[in-house]
């Protein structure tokens, strides 16, 4: 393989060794996320609101796309978490520069 990519659910624990890993053995990191996605706003907080899980894989395509995955997954947790961290579509359209975006089940 020449490239191989590395989706946390909600979060981007293993990112640094990752990287660190594939380059030793000449291969292309390609870092992401499974993103959790609110079904209204991220500040929603009440019971069962999230029953029906929404996710989005988010992969970083540049570099500004990797310092969007690194905002997102500190607001996901600051600002969203309730269960899981989650984000919300405003959220997501303001750091969407350089990220493809991917559906999941």
């Amino acid at each position: 393989m020449d490239a191989v990519a590395l989706t946390d659910k909600g979060a981007m624990y293993g990112t640094i060794e990752f990287i660190q890993e594939c380059r030793k053995a000449g291969i292309k990191p390609i870092i992401g996320q499974c993103a959790y996605l609110a079904i209204e706003k991220l500040t929603d907080k009440r019971a069962r609101i999230d029953d029906k899980q929404h996710q989005l894989v988010l992969l970083a395509e540049t570099e500004e796309g990797y310092k969007n995955l690194l905002k997102l997954t500190t607001i996901a947790h600051l600002e969203g978490f309730y269960y899981k961290p989650r984000i919300d579509k405003d959220i997501l359209r303001t750091h969407a520069k350089g990220l493809i975006g991917l559906s999941a089940a």
